[in-house]
Formats: C-alpha cells, structure tokens, sequence
C-alpha cells in the first residue's frame, strides 16, 4: 500500500467518525464496511435490511456494523418533516418527502443533514448525478462556494502526490467556476495530504503564447483565485510542461512563482480532466482514488460504478478528513 494512503488511514482512524453507505445491495460495499471496521477506520452505518443483506453477504462480517431499515426507523418522521422543510419552498409536498426518504441516498443524506452520520459515501451503483441531486437539495454547498467540484488525488509510484480537478463534476466551468475549483483544490490538498498547494491553471498556453477565448478564461479565473484568495500560491495560464518541469518554467515562465513544482492540476474543462487524469493512470501506473466531491457542506463522495472493496474503503478515509 502506498505509504500516502496509509498515513490517510491513520490520520482518518484517529477521528472517530460515523460514515454512512447506503448502497447495501452491492456486495462490494458491504465487504468494504466490515474492511473498514475491521481496520477500525470509522463507525459504518448501512442502509437497509438486515436478513436481506446478511442472504446477500453471506461470507461478510457484519459484526460492529450498525444496519438500518428506513422501513422500520423511528426516524422516518423526523427525516420526512427535515425533507419537508428543506424542500417546500421550491414546491416539495409532504407526501413527496414520505415517499422520498425511503430512497436510501435521500435517507443517507438526510443522516448526515441531521448529525446522524458525519459525510456519505455512494456511487457503486448509483450515476454520479444520482448520488449528488439529493446532497445538493439536503445538504447544499459549503458557505462561501456556488459550485461543487470534483478532483482525483493522484499518487504517483514514486509516492508525489497531485490534485487533479476538475475531472468529474463541471462539465465547461466559466472563469468564476474554475475559481471556486482553483480554491477547494488548494483547500483538498492542504486538508487531505497535508502539503501546501501550489497551483497551476492549465492551457494549452503559457503567459499569452497563444490566443484564444478559452486561455481568457483561465486567466481571468487565475487573476480572481488572487483577488479571493490571495494567500494561495497560484499562477496561469500555463502549459502543463511550464508547471512541473523547471527547466521548461525558466524558459516559458521565468517569474512564474510555483518554480516548475506544481502539485494542484486546474483543467481549463472535463475534457481535459478526465483525459489528463485516465493517462496519468494508465500509463504512469498513478494511484486515482476519486471522484472526491468538493464544496458541500459537508461530506459526500461518489463512487466509479467499476470500484472495488479497495476503493471504497480508500473514498471513506479521504470523506473522514474532509470533516475537518
């Protein structure tokens, strides 16, 4: 294992915290519950029934694993009425928050909203849009940010951590989009690795070698990461190559002040992204372990629906730091 994801454990271990996986049907997540409590990472909690998932899970442990049934919770009504009232003023019924609390994500978040669980993890067999509608409409955003984000902690065989973001979530972010990822980025990398940030807008661009309307916009978003926050250390737009070789920063970028070491990935769109971060996989032999949802209010993280036990497990380490 990776000496990084290790010292993640650790660090995740030491706080104690309740994470829910509402996914029960899926044995993969069942088998990463007992992993998890086994290496006594967190408290689990598991939506559903209970004979229905021991049936399913035969070979699985399910000691230490707490089980509930929305069917027969005493805290159906409570969670209806919290729905309720979250909802009814963008037209949401009563009736509707009783038939929706018994969908197991709505039920997980409506957990966390209610300090019943401190951050989610689903994805396995959900769409990532599945799994974030219900965290958007319950749990909503951080205060301060106007948009979720996603990034991959990328962990290359030498052990060199990067974030990469946005790779999963904003699809073409304007300007103010890519601030808001610029900035939970930084935060990700401060707050999950421990290293300060340095980060890096990508182009295909450095400094105006190039123009287009796309470079405007990572330069605009870069000059706004300054003006909002101007503690983080950032520049853009760069060429990937001007980010992390300083060889190739000198001669590009010569003021540029990450000094070729840059170690958070800002994509201009999803396209580059995924593309960027699916490479740095396959054939740098890097670690991936996301999508990790980035400015919620708290945490929430999907799955790829292709996880293993392994990588849920790694996802409900990575959403126990985030509760700090």
């Amino acid at each position: 294992m990776s000496i990084v994801l290790e010292n993640i454990k650790k660090k995740a271990a030491a706080l104690k915290k309740t994470i829910v996986l509402p996914e029960s049907d899926d044995v993969r997540v069942v088998k990463a519950a007992e992993m998890v409590t086994a290496e006594k990472l967190a408290k689990v909690v598991l939506i559903g029934n209970a004979s229905e998932i021991k049936l399913r899970c035969p070979d699985v442990s399910l000691e230490g694993i707490e089980i509930v049934d929305p069917n027969t919770s005493e805290k159906a009504n409570q969670y209806a009425e919290l729905l309720y009232s979250l909802r009814k003023n963008k037209g949401m019924t009563i009736e509707e928050a009783n038939n929706l609390i018994f969908d197991p994500i709505y039920w997980a978040v409506l957990m966390v909203k209610n300090g019943d669980a401190d951050g989610m993890v689903a994805g396995a067999n959900h769409a990532t849009s599945d799994v974030l509608r219900p965290a958007l409409k319950v749990i909503k955003t951080a205060k301060g940010i106007n948009t979720v984000s996603s990034c991959f902690i990328m962990i290359m065989p030498s052990d060199k951590v990067y974030i990469y973001s946005d790779c999963g979530v904003v699809i073409e972010p304007d300007a103010e989009q890519l601030k808001d990822i610029a900035i939970a980025s930084a935060k990700s990398m401060k707050s999950l690795i421990g290293e300060e940030p340095k980060v890096a807008m990508l182009s295909f661009s450095t400094k105006g070698s190039a123009r287009h309307a796309s470079i405007d916009k990572v330069a605009k978003a870069t000059a706004l990461v300054m003006e909002t926050a101007p503690d983080i250390l950032i520049d853009g737009e760069l060429q990937v190559d001007a980010a992390i070789v300083p060889s190739v920063q000198k001669l590009k970028a010569p003021n540029s002040p990450l000094k070729g070491d840059a170690n958070v990935f800002i994509f201009p769109d999803i396209n580059a992204g995924n593309i960027g971060y699916k490479l740095t996989q396959r054939l740098a032999g890097a670690i991936a372990i996301g999508p990790i949802c980035q400015g919620m209010a708290a945490p929430v993280n999907d799955l790829s629906r292709g996880c293993t036990s392994d990588d849920v497990v790694s996802a409900v380490a990575i959403t126990i730091l985030q509760t700090q």
